[in-house]
């Protein structure tokens, strides 16, 4: 229901790694059954190191602590790297998932992270500093954290671009 603050733990692949995690959401659900209710829950988390490395997971289980630990297991498999220039993003891009687009705008040095609770816990923990974004569509988090996610994907550095098409590009 809400952002919780980042927590640091040690990762399964080496104690040199810190990696920070980030309960962007928790569902509940509940179903009919004769004697009543029956709750079960979901944990929407974001894990990353600050430094280019970012992950997202969903986790569900019949309580909440073990959710947010099946989330956190799902993420750190959905590791990517992210691509940065200095404090900001290369080049814009829109991610798309769903309903939901979300356009990420390469921002000045001192910016800051303008965004809304969803998308600012992938980029924060992506290590992006400086960047201004809009959400367009569904504004479900699991749907923006996603869009999120296949924006920093889709993002692509100078040198590759410059290897790809043969040519040199000066800034």
């Amino acid at each position: 229901m809400t952002t919780e603050a980042p927590v640091q733990q040690q990762t399964p692949s080496g104690p040199d790694r810190v990696f920070e995690d980030s309960v962007v959401r928790i569902y509940r659900c509940a179903t009919v059954v004769k004697g009543g209710q029956r709750f079960s829950f979901a944990a929407l988390v974001v894990v990353g190191n600050r430094n280019g490395q970012v992950g997202i997971g969903y986790g569900k289980a019949n309580e909440v602590p073990s959710a947010v630990e099946k989330a956190i297991k799902l993420a750190h498999r959905n590791l990517i790297n992210v691509k940065l220039k200095g404090t900001s993003l290369p080049h814009q891009t829109i991610g798309r998932f769903g309903a939901s687009k979300v356009a990420l705008i390469p921002a000045s040095e001192g910016t800051g992270v303008i965004a809304g609770a969803s998308v600012r816990a992938v980029l924060e923990l992506a290590g992006v500093r400086d960047v201004l974004t809009k959400s367009y569509g569904s504004s479900s988090p699991k749907n923006l954290v996603r869009a999120t996610f296949e924006g920093l994907r889709n993002l692509i550095s100078k040198e590759e671009v410059e290897r790809l098409r043969g040519v040199t590009i000066s800034d």
